[in-house]
């Protein structure tokens, strides 16, 4: 059960926990969560911009078909040992070019480079000169021009260090061309200049949101939006989920104790204590545990003995005398030796007494003196 409830919680917290978005110009992100999971999102702005990010609703993936352009240019001057990155929302088939001018009266160069989302940008900052962490990674220095294909869908960030003792300027031209996805046939727009955009998913639909962004930089510190999105949990399928899951579990269980419960009753030593005050009782032949087998057995093995008993030379059949003494100790109860064998007892099938001996055996100590299994029923055979 505790399990279960971590699942849970890790879905709820975690896949589908609040995040803080970063968006640039021109960002067209497409949200679509899974709607067994997840009931609705809310997505909130956390600074006052001049102008706001937009949300859209479709019942349908939108199709990614606008190609638009963009161009920034900074120039900016780097103090030793520090950086300066600037985010971009880049879908799948989107380019990215950049010019650098580097002026340094040493001849100082830069690192310039491209990281895919902001774990890229963090490893990035751990080891500024290791180049294999990131999309792109290349030293400046003088002018040129580096140019990137976008192959996945997500945030990008183009940084510049500076790993010089010196201050170094540089001037660097972004420019590139965005796929965005098409906003006409949206059912459900709303702008974030309300602070809160609230938009539910359908159960059994494939409807979808997108949130996108003005093509030009908001007028903050950090010349980017920050945004707030939540998931509202469907708490109906958690709720089926863990108790199905908890019956399951019971289920188990209860199968492996039947089956612990089987075979401890199966492993029971069949010998038992009247079997062995008993025994010396009985003749040689009686003295083989397989002549107190069950009704069927008997039986069969009485048929035998009659069969090998039988005078075949005498007339019609005629048992011969010292079998007969046998054969007549055979069929009496194995209890009081006065009556004849004419019950058997169930479930385990073994008869061994007579009809009275029996019914006092089930009364008082409930099992077969046989196996030793419990006893339910006694019944008689009536011979006809």
């Amino acid at each position: 059960m505790f399990s279960l409830c971590s699942v849970s919680m890790t879905l709820i917290l975690g896949v589908y926990g609040p995040s803080n978005l970063q968006l640039g110009p021109n960002s067209s992100i497409l949200i679509k969560p899974n709607p067994l999971f997840v009931e609705n999102i809310k997505v909130e702005e956390m600074d006052d911009a001049n102008t706001r990010p937009m949300v859209y609703g479709f019942y349908e993936n939108p199709s990614l078909d606008v190609l638009t352009t963009f161009s920034e240019a900074y120039k900016t001057s780097l103090p030793a040992n520090t950086n300066k990155q600037w985010i971009y929302y880049l879908n799948q088939g989107s380019q990215i070019n950049i010019s650098y001018s580097v002026n340094s009266s040493s001849s100082h160069s830069l690192v310039l480079i491209i990281a895919q989302g902001s774990e890229g940008l963090a490893q990035w900052l751990e080891d500024p000169s290791y180049p294999n962490t990131t999309l792109s990674w290349n030293v400046i220095h003088g002018n040129g021009t580096i140019s990137q294909d976008i192959g996945k869908s997500s945030s990008y960030y183009v940084a510049v260090g500076n790993l010089n003792s010196g201050v170094v300027q540089v001037r660097l031209d972004i420019k590139g061309r965005a796929l965005l996805y098409n906003t006409t046939g949206a059912y459900y727009e709303c702008n974030l200049r309300r602070k809160q955009c609230s938009m539910r998913f359908f159960l059994a639909g494939r409807n979808a949101a997108l949130l996108t962004s003005p093509p030009q930089r908001p007028g903050t510190a950090t010349g980017m939006w920050s945004v707030k999105l939540s998931y509202g949990p469907r708490w109906i399928t958690y709720l089926l989920g863990v108790g199905g899951m908890s019956f399951l579990i019971w289920l188990v269980f209860w199968y492996l104790n039947n089956m612990q419960s089987t075979h401890q009753e199966g492993t029971r030593d069949p010998v038992g204590p009247m079997e062995s005050q008993q025994t010396p009782l009985l003749s040689r032949k009686d003295d083989d545990l397989t002549s107190w087998g069950s009704s069927y057995d008997g039986l069969s093995q009485d048929d035998e003995y009659n069969e090998d008993g039988l005078d075949l030379t005498a007339p019609q059949g005629k048992q011969v005398k010292d079998g007969e003494y046998n054969s007549n100790i055979r069929r009496l109860c194995a209890i009081c030796f006065d009556a004849p064998r004419d019950c058997f007892f169930l479930p385990c099938g073994h008869y061994a007494s007579c009809f009275e001996c029996g019914t006092r055996i089930a009364e008082a100590a409930g099992t077969c003196p046989i196996c030793r299994r419990p006893m339910k029923k006694v019944r008689k055979i009536y011979s006809v």
